[in-house]
């Protein structure tokens, strides 16, 4: 346990380092990106390199998913000190600082699982997150990236050194609040799943009568591990229908979404909100308003979708996805 947070802290130091090295050359975050995926790869093998790359229109691409399985890339614990840096830098580069802290305690959540199962069937190992690399990265042309493992998966698209989708983005953690051991009181995601638990709270009778989409949460969210999002209408309690204090609510949920995510990323986010209508934004909610029970929520508007679902393990494993209603993986919803 102690090499481990040792290793996510030099980690953290590295990203740090390199980020504010590459800052000060390049403006653009899409540039970041490329200036930092060619670094990575630079560092690696011939055979890393063969492992970590794939072209831009190959179907591995678009086969994302969050559970713990084989995965095509590089993984974390097959690099070398060296390059344990430059790999996150990359990925520091498709996150803020509170995405960072987010991604790499997800990362030391595996540990805590390899000690709670105690030789389960799963392999908990906060080393095995891949790296992938999709095309050549440039300022010129296209190309992608993904790191992906245990309850994480970041998937960017680029075109001529811009950032043209950086979904499906999703957040899991398992447990969802740590409840023995030295880091007991641990929650991954809190500010998810609070910010959605008083916006709840603070709904009258009658909007809470329009907001419940089912008295018991389903499962899990919809549409792992497929391409494009579900097309279902959006349900609930509709932003035009609340008061201000109230719409405050579901913009500073929205945001603890976006706010995990480099700036221009999330500044596009929420423009994208704004130009297609924030009225037309719905909050809906699945199960008790109880953070112990089991309970999902979703906030769905023309450009978006958020799911989040914490029903696994006695409502102490979270599951939490952004997706881009016109289209993942920069593929025009419509296309497919």
């Amino acid at each position: 346990m102690h090499r481990i947070k040792t290793s996510l802290v030099l980690a953290a130091i590295g990203v740090v380092t390199l980020a504010l090295w590459a800052g000060a050359y390049v403006e653009q975050t899409g540039s970041r990106m490329a200036v930092a995926a060619g670094r990575f790869l630079a560092a690696l093998s011939h055979e890393q390199a063969a492992k970590a790359t794939y072209p831009f229109e190959a179907p591995e691409r678009l086969d994302w998913h969050f559970i713990p399985r084989p995965r095509k890339g590089l993984p974390i614990k097959e690099l070398k000190p060296e390059q344990r840096s430059l790999a996150f830098g990359l990925i520091a580069s498709g996150l803020s600082g509170s995405g960072v802290l987010k991604a790499t305690t997800i990362m030391s959540l595996e540990q805590i699982l390899k000690e709670l199962e105690q030789g389960g069937r799963m392999i908990r190992d906060p080393e095995l997150y891949y790296l992938t690399i999709f095309g050549t990265p440039t300022d010129r042309g296209k190309w992608g990236w993904r790191v992906e493992g245990h309850h994480l998966s970041l998937n960017f698209a680029l075109e001529d050194g811009k950032i043209v989708a950086a979904t499906p983005v999703f957040f899991g953690a398992n447990p969802a609040e740590v409840r023995q051991g030295p880091r007991q009181g641990l929650r991954t995601l809190a500010d998810r799943e609070d910010r959605a638990l008083r916006l709840l709270q603070a709904l009258d009778e009658n909007q809470r009568k329009s907001v419940l989409f089912a008295p018991k949460a389903p499962a899990d969210i919809r549409a792992a591990n497929t391409p494009q999002p579900p097309t279902d209408p959006a349900v609930g309690v509709a932003a035009a229908d609340l008061n201000q204090d109230q719409r405050a609510m579901l913009r500073a949920l929205i945001e603890s979404y976006s706010q995990d995510m480099p700036d221009e990323v999330a500044q596009a986010w929420l423009q994208e909100i704004r130009r297609a209508g924030p009225d037309a934004i719905r909050f809906t909610w699945a199960g008790p308003a109880d953070r112990s029970q089991p309970h999902a929520y979703r906030v769905q508007g023309p450009s978006f979708l958020i799911e989040f679902n914490n029903t696994q393990n006695g409502a102490n494993h979270i599951h939490s996805v952004w997706r881009n209603m016109l289209g993942d993986f920069g593929i025009p919803l419509a296309a497919r």
